[in-house]
């Protein structure tokens, strides 16, 4: 994110104060008829976003991976959608395939993400754009033949655009604000082999209901206490108060590994 658009930020905010995209829950119009219409891949798989704001500064950037967690001690949880394919015959709902990873352990998954609810919010950071979310169930089935497996069960919510020339987009518009998320995940993990479960939580720049794990104002910051549950790289990559240090150089380009290749 550059200087110039913190800068903007700011000054935004202090004249009209946002958090973030879903100030507007309470006065929204029902989108779900139309939703079907659009391909929400595009979406949860992005690979570059476009930040805009109402200044009309622009700056496309690339999509953070997704920060999770599992357990009741935070511990770091990797996921990767690889696939996203809308259902020919329910455009409602979304054929997935990825992979999780929990410290070195990593799993295949196949499963669905089926959209249950759509509206569009009278009134958006952007009057020229559609500003809306959707609401989501999702199952998804880690490989039995993997060790440890289990499979994930929750809720979505994805805040989303249609911009004025129609184009159905990831909804960055206040990314420069302060606690910025998008596509947030609430759910469990549950084994196949003891059927016990646990929280497994997950989200673009934020994690919902991540408790004290993080300690961020104006971004995602690991509380220190949880540091050792595979949070240590992230801490150093990002949290580090040298980021210019080799050692945080390093540690951001292990966040940039693609580890579900």
């Amino acid at each position: 994110m550059t200087t110039a658009l913190r800068s903007t930020a700011i000054l935004i905010l202090t004249i009209l104060p946002f958090t973030n995209a879903y100030a507007q829950d309470t006065t929204t119009t029902n989108f779900f008829d139309q939703i079907k219409a659009y391909d929400l891949s595009t979406i949860l798989t992005a690979d570059s976003i476009l930040t805009e704001d109402r200044e009309g500064d622009k700056e496309k950037i690339k999509r953070s991976e997704i920060l999770g967690f599992i357990g009741d001690d935070y511990q770091r949880f990797f996921i990767h959608l690889v696939s996203v394919i809308q259902n020919p015959v329910n455009p409602y709902e979304y054929l997935v395939y990825g992979k999780t990873r929990v410290k070195e352990t990593i799993s295949t998954f196949q499963g669905t993400i089926t959209v249950r609810k759509a509206g569009i919010y009278k009134s958006g950071d952007i009057p020229t754009y559609k500003q809306g979310f959707v609401t989501c169930d999702v199952i998804l089935y880690e490989d039995k033949k993997h060790p440890s497996t289990g499979f994930i069960k929750g809720k979505l919510k994805t805040a989303l655009i249609i911009d004025n020339k129609g184009r159905f987009r990831y909804d960055a518009l206040m990314l420069i604000a302060d606690g910025f998320s998008n596509n947030q995940f609430v759910g469990s993990w549950t084994s196949y082999k003891t059927n016990l479960s646990k929280k497994c939580n997950w989200g673009d720049f934020r994690i919902p209901g991540c408790g004290d794990l993080d300690i961020g104002a104006g971004e995602f910051s690991v509380d220190d206490k949880y540091v050792k549950s595979g949070w240590s790289n992230y801490r150093q990559a990002y949290s580090h108060e040298d980021t210019n240090s080799m050692a945080s150089k390093q540690a951001r380009q292990k966040e940039d590994e693609q580890w579900w290749k």
